[in-house]
């Protein structure tokens, strides 16, 4: 029974978050009239504009919910979606219960390789970022390993110098970049929404979708890994499928990170929260992590951009949220390896 009502708490959570964050704002927008709104708009892209609905509201209404909040709040949940699966994946990879994508410095390598090519390269912000990803990642993973293994401090220690590297060559870019692109990119590496509309929902929508699908599908993997090296007993090549989850993972950060900046710790919260109510099983750890990631996201941006008359940056808030049960795995796992 406590089971099922948290499995529903965890399925209703972001349709929740949604609909709040469409309410939610400097000009508030009434729960009923959003609804009406989205209803009217799906009829009229049924029906190809032969039915359209009285709705009786200002035509404000209309410009914010599907100018503004609309694209800003799918963003949100799609990103949110993706460093939660992200975190689900390189803990169960690793065994290590401490890692997500920010920690070992992967999005400080997407934010490089984003940063060099907006101000220096005529080259796709994504593609710099996803190569620089897999640099990041592929160095945490070299220098942590020591006499052939992996352990949760050599790991979080190789992630903290390489995203101090990273960071490094980042402040180097914006010392050498033109003023125009500067206060742009620092805003940015702080991550934020702001700059969300429907033009970056359908570049990052199918990326995202894409690897968080193919990560399901892929889910038992996910299970034999979390068992160490007793995976080679089942058949499954460690190194093989590390390599494959490294690139899934670095590619849907470098996809976030290229369009939102940095936003840590979600990869790091989601994974344990769902981990505890329902155990490791991915068949169960990574829908509802995706789904536990993208109303976190959007709830956390509510507060990024309503809790002071200006908008704080997102990975600010995330921060924030993030350290306190950062401290509580550190304390509950000793620093030790942890099962995952």
């Amino acid at each position: 029974m406590h089971k099922k009502l948290t499995l529903t708490f965890f399925l209703i959570f972001p349709i929740f978050s949604f609909f709040l964050s469409l309410c939610v704002g400097a000009y508030h927008i009434p729960l009923p009239a959003i609804v009406k709104m989205i209803v009217a708009k799906i009829l009229e892209v049924v029906t190809f504009g032969k039915v359209s609905l009285e709705l009786g509201y200002p035509s404000t209404y209309e410009t914010i919910l599907f100018q503004i909040r609309l694209p800003r709040v799918i963003t949100a949940m799609l990103v949110g979606s993706a460093l939660a699966v992200a975190g689900a994946v390189l803990q169960a990879t690793f065994r290590n219960p401490l890692v997500d994508a920010y920690i070992v410095g992967i999005s400080a390598g997407a934010a490089f390789g984003a940063a060099l090519a907006f101000g220096f390269l005529p080259a796709s912000i994504e593609v710099m970022a996803f190569v620089f990803s897999m640099v990041a990642m592929f160095l945490t993973y070299t220098l942590a390993k020591i006499g052939g293994k992996v352990t949760t401090i050599s790991l979080i220690l190789a992630g903290i110098i390489v995203n101090a590297f990273f960071s490094a060559l980042t402040s180097m870019l914006k010392f050498l970049m033109e003023h125009e692109k500067l206060a742009g990119v620092v805003y940015w590496l702080m991550g934020s929404f702001a700059n969300a509309d429907w033009n970056v929902v359908s570049r990052i929508t199918i990326p995202i979708a894409l690897g968080c699908f193919v990560t399901y599908l892929m889910r038992w993997y996910l299970n034999v890994l979390s068992m160490g090296e007793e995976a080679q007993i089942f058949g499954v090549d460690v190194g093989k499928m590390r390599f494959i989850y490294i690139s899934l993972v670095s590619f849907m950060t470098a996809v976030a990170v290229a369009h939102c900046g940095i936003i840590g710790w979600v990869g790091l919260i989601m994974p344990h929260i769902v981990r505890m109510a329902f155990g490791p099983d991915h068949k169960m750890l990574i829908p509802l992590s995706i789904a536990i990631g993208a109303g976190f996201m959007v709830l956390a941006d509510d507060v990024a951009r309503a809790a002071t008359t200006f908008e704080i940056p997102i990975g600010i808030v995330t921060t924030i949220l993030g350290i306190p049960f950062f401290v509580y795995l550190l304390r509950k796992t000793g620093g030790g390896e942890w099962n995952v």
